[in-house]
C-alpha cells in the first residue's frame, strides 16, 4: 500500500477495480478461449472422423479388396505397417508432418504447415490382411479464424469492461464521497470560528451519515469541555480574587502595625487563615484537573476503605467540633470485594460529603454516615444530615464547580463550590454514580456508589 499513499480514495478505489475487473475479465476471457477453441476442434475432428468411417468400415468388411478412391474435397490417407501409402488424398505437406508408425488407439491432432492448419484424426484398424491407419484430415483454418475473432472481441470487450469499471467505479466514489467533502469544508470552517452549528448530516443512513453523527456528538463534547473549561477558568478567578485581596489587605495593616506585636499578631493570623484557604482551592483545583486527565482508577478492597472511613470521621469530628453529633456505620459482609476508587480518593469523597453536611447544619447537626454492600455487591456511601436540606432550585447544579447553595456557610469546612464537583468526578471516573436529594422527614441525603470489579 505505500507506493500507492499519495493517491486519493477515488484514485485508489478506481484503480482496486481495474485490477479486480482485470483479474476476473481474465480469467472470463481464458475459459471462453479453451470452450470455443474446444467446440471448433470437436467439429473439426467430428468431420474428418465422419470421412474416415467410411474406409475404416471397408478395410473390415473387405480386406480383400482395395479401398476406394477418396472423393475430390474428402482428405485420406490409409498407410500400412510397413509405411507403404495404399490409398492417399492428402496434401505432401501435410502428408509429412504425420507421426510415423501405428497408433495404439484412436488419436486426434492439430498440426500445422507453411501452407495450411488441420485436424487430423489417425484410427488403427487390424483385419486378416494386416495392421493399418487410416488418416482422415479436416481444414481447421475456418475454426482457427473463427477462435482468432473471438479473441479479438473478447480483448476488445475486455479494455470497454474495464474502462466501463473504471468510469462507473470514479463516479460511485465521487458521489459516496460528495458528503465527505462538504463534511471537510463544513469543518475547516468551525476550525476557524467562521461559522457555528455541526457538520452536515445527509439523508441517506450509510456510514457517512453515522460518521457525521459520531464527529457532531464528539464535537459538542469538545465545546461542552471548552465552555467549561471556561467557566472553570472564570470562577477561579473570581474565587482566587476574593482571597488574594484579603491577604494583600491583612499584609498591608501587618506592615502598618509593625510597632504593635499584637495586632501584628492577629494580622498575620488572619493572612494565614486566607493563605489556607488559597492552598486548600488549589489543591482540589488540582485534584480535580487530575481526576479529568487520568485513565483507570486504582483498585482498593473494601476493607481498606472502611479504614479510610473511620479515620475520615475522626478528622470531622475535629474540625466540627463537641457540637456536631457525626457517627457512622458499616455493614460490610464481603471486605474483600475490590472497588474502582483509591483510601485517598475515597477519604476526600467522605470528607467532601461530611463537610457539606455539617457545613449546611446549624449548632449541634446531626450527621449518620453508612458504608454497605446492596444485593449487586456495589459499595454505596451514604451520608445523612437533619439539616434545613437544599433549596429545590440548587439541586440540579449541585455538583457543578464553584458552586454553592448558600455563600454564608460555616467557611471552616470548605465552601471553595468544589467539594461537590471532586465527589461526582471521583464516583464517575470509577464507573460509578452520585445522588443527592432532600428527605421528606428533613435534612439531606447523598449516595455515592462504586460498582464492584
Amino acid at each position: 500500500m505505500t507506493p500507492f499513499r499519495w493517491l486519493s480514495i477515488r484514485a485508489r478505489i478506481t484503480l482496486g477495480s481495474v485490477v479486480i475487473g482485470a483479474v476476473v475479465l481474465s480469467g472470463v476471457a481464458f475459459v471462453l478461449h479453451e470452450q470455443i477453441e474446444h467446440a471448433t476442434l470437436e467439429a473439426d475432428r467430428s468431420l474428418a472422423a465422419g470421412d474416415a468411417a467410411a474406409f475404416v468400415a471397408d478395410l473390415h468388411q473387405d480386406p480383400e479388396e482395395p479401398p476406394d478412391v477418396p472423393a475430390a474435397d474428402v482428405l485420406v490417407a490409409i498407410r500400412t505397417a510397413g509405411g507403404r501409402w495404399i490409398t492417399d488424398s492428402l496434401p505432401r505437406d501435410l502428408q509429412r508432418v504425420l507421426p510415423p508408425g501405428i497408433p495404439d488407439r484412436t488419436v486426434t491432432l492439430r498440426l500445422h504447415t507453411d501452407r495450411r492448419a488441420a485436424t487430423v484424426i489417425g484410427t488403427p484398424v487390424t483385419n486378416d490382411r494386416g495392421t493399418y491407419v487410416v488418416w482422415a484430415a479436416h481444414d481447421g483454418r475456418a475454426g482457427e479464424e473463427t477462435v482468432a475473432s473471438v479473441d479479438r472481441s473478447l480483448v476488445i470487450g475486455t479494455l470497454l469492461a474495464l474502462a466501463a469499471f473504471a468510469g462507473t467505479a470514479w463516479l460511485l466514489t465521487t458521489l459516496a464521497l460528495r458528503p465527505v467533502s462538504r463534511m471537510r469544508r463544513t469543518a475547516e470552517l468551525l476550525s476557524t470560528g467562521a461559522v457555528g452549528g455541526h457538520l452536515p448530516i445527509g439523508s441517506s443512513q450509510d456510514e457517512v451519515a453515522e460518521l457525521a453523527r459520531t464527529l457532531n456528538a464528539f464535537i459538542d463534547r469538545q465545546r461542552e469541555n471548552a465552555e467549561r473549561e471556561q467557566r472553570m477558568i472564570a470562577d477561579a478567578s473570581h474565587e482566587l480574587r476574593t482571597p488574594l485581596a484579603a491577604l494583600t489587605a491583612r499584609l498591608e495593616l501587618a506592615h502598618r502595625a509593625s510597632g504593635d506585636a499584637d495586632a501584628l499578631e492577629r494580622e498575620l493570623d488572619a493572612a494565614e487563615v486566607d493563605a489556607g484557604r488559597l492552598v486548600a482551592l488549589a489543591n482540589t483545583m488540582l485534584e480535580l484537573s487530575r481526576l479529568d486527565e487520568q485513565g483507570a482508577p486504582p483498585e482498593s478492597p473494601a476493607a481498606d476503605l472502611v479504614t479510610e472511613l473511620m479515620g475520615s470521621v475522626d478528622r470531622m469530628r475535629t474540625l466540627a467540633g463537641p457540637d456536631a453529633d457525626i457517627d457512622f456505620a458499616v455493614e460490610v459482609p464481603s471486605p474483600r470485594k475490590r472497588y474502582p476508587v483509591g483510601p485517598a480518593a475515597f477519604a476526600r469523597v467522605v470528607d467532601n460529603l461530611v463537610a457539606n453536611a455539617v457545613a449546611a447544619g446549624d449548632t449541634g447537626v446531626v450527621v449518620r454516615i453508612t458504608l454497605l454492600q446492596d444485593d449487586a455487591h456495589d459499595l454505596v456511601l451514604r451520608v445523612v444530615d437533619d439539616g434545613p436540606g437544599i433549596a429545590e432550585a440548587f439541586l440540579p447544579r449541585a455538583f457543578d464547580r464553584f458552586t454553592r447553595a448558600d455563600p454564608a456557610r460555616r467557611s471552616g469546612l470548605g465552601g471553595s463550590g468544589l467539594g461537590l464537583a471532586l465527589v461526582r468526578a471521583t464516583a464517575e471516573r470509577g464507573g460509578g454514580s452520585v445522588r443527592l436529594a432532600n428527605r421528606p422527614t428533613g435534612g439531606a441525603e447523598a449516595d455515592v456508589r462504586f460498582p464492584t470489579r
